[in-house]
């Protein structure tokens, strides 16, 4: 099996993105299969939040299934981390993507309030799945692209999650109202066949270390080897922290447009949801272009993250203030989410550049469980003082969008002097 590619080097250009998927087969494959899975998967998403809030009208119930996709995920992270160092990251997202076309069966079984417990189990057990599947993909890619390609397979994985976003939940959103819930859950099992098919077709190169005992006897050591290499390389520590700072409060504020979308749209609630999220999606297929195109000096990106992370803030006190017209809450949850897609793209780049491979699932497995951690925690609060009544809808943007704020400010007083100096230094 040929070695991975050494990305730790710099390049004056970057591959263009048809150049990518005309040339790179393999990537190709894994992009493709990725795309179709996720087109399913906000299908999916979009269904299971009407389903919920039809049978039940609780935000806390609505809650819950933003948790159970966030929080079985985060505990499951530190284990999957282990398999996608240890094991062929090709089989395992084989593997998740054919079990997962059955489990998302079980949703067809849900028809009244009493069946509701089920979706939390069935959406638990899906996410468990993915938690596989998400960091070997990610592992993967520097293994099938060259230096130069890098950041344009990322910059282009980064824009198909948003336009499937953006397409998965706009249509899923008409498609629910008019063929019912069950229609999309079956067409989302048929999308995790395809993906593994295309999966199967890909070859993957891996500096894989031979499994030493069971997994589960062994996944603890394994995890601390894992938390040992990010305490003692603060350069990677540091960018492992991105997404989950913005998570602290852009988690609920993602869980708020579900409410906002039975504002905005009070009779086709399936809809007011679509709408709103394909937004979030097209600004987060935006926002990676755009950086691709414009912030080519990588030194820069720590300092443009914490920016970011604030500017959504910003983006979002005011949907708290204004009018909620349609037009122009899709205007604010675009600008809010261009900036937290660059964001998601510039971190997973400079995570992918500084870990060595064979610690990279589990750095990736570490960056998913505190993401999963801290957008449960948000989610939760979010839910709580909604369900209680101490915030109303706006009061929850309001807040949120304020520790959004503080959340970048922090990140540019605490972390951007630190990478300057790292950058000095060398």
């Amino acid at each position: 099996m040929s070695q991975p590619v050494n990305h730790d080097v710099e390049v004056t250009d970057q591959a263009g993105y048809w150049e990518l998927v005309r040339d790179n087969a393999n990537f190709r494959r894994l992009w493709i299969g990725n795309v179709i899975s996720l087109l399913g998967d906000w299908f999916n998403t979009i269904a299971l939040y009407t389903l919920v809030f039809r049978l039940t009208g609780s935000p806390f119930a609505l809650g819950a299934v933003f948790i159970f996709k966030m929080l079985p995920w985060a505990l499951a992270s530190p284990i999957a981390g282990v398999l996608v160092d240890r094991y062929d990251r090709r089989r395992l997202m084989i593997i998740s993507d054919l079990v997962r076309a059955v489990v998302v069966l079980g949703f067809l079984l849900i028809d009244e309030a009493g069946d509701v417990y089920l979706v939390y189990f069935l959406i638990a057990a899906q996410v468990m799945l993915g938690s596989v599947f998400v960091p070997a993909k990610s592992a993967s890619i520097p293994n099938i692209t060259t230096p130069r390609e890098l950041l344009t397979a990322n910059a282009l994985m980064a824009a198909s999650w948003s336009v499937m976003l953006a397409l998965g939940a706009a249509i899923g959103g008409f498609a629910t109202e008019w063929f019912g819930e069950q229609a999309v859950f079956i067409i989302d099992s048929a999308t995790y066949l395809v993906s593994a098919y295309f999966i199967y077709r890909a070859v993957i190169p891996q500096d894989t270390e031979a499994p030493r005992g069971p997994v589960l006897r062994t996944a603890m050591r394994e995890m601390v080897d894992g938390w040992r290499f990010l305490r003692a390389v603060p350069r990677v520590r540091r960018i492992a922290l991105t997404k989950m700072t913005w998570g602290i409060a852009g988690a609920a504020l993602v869980y708020a447009l579900t409410l906002l979308g039975d504002e905005v749209a009070p009779q086709a609630l399936a809809a007011g949801i679509g709408i709103l999220f394909a937004a979030r999606g097209l600004g987060t297929g935006i926002g990676p272009i755009v950086a691709r195109a414009v912030f080519k000096d990588q030194e820069r990106w720590p300092f443009l993250i914490g920016l970011f992370i604030a500017f959504s803030g910003v983006c979002y006190l005011l949907v708290s203030i204004i009018p909620w017209t349609l037009a122009t809450v899709i205007i604010l949850v675009i600008l809010a989410h261009s900036t937290s897609g660059a964001n998601w793209v510039m971190s997973t780049v400079l995570l992918q550049k500084r870990t060595e491979d064979r610690y990279r699932g589990r750095v990736f497995a570490t960056e998913w469980l505190l993401v999963m951690l801290a957008d449960t925690v948000s989610i939760l609060a979010a839910s709580v003082l909604l369900e209680t009544g101490v915030l109303d809808l706006r009061g929850s943007f309001q807040a949120f969008a304020l520790l959004q704020i503080f959340c970048g400010v922090l990140w540019l007083v605490l972390v951007v002097p630190k990478e300057r100096r790292a950058a000095v230094t060398g």
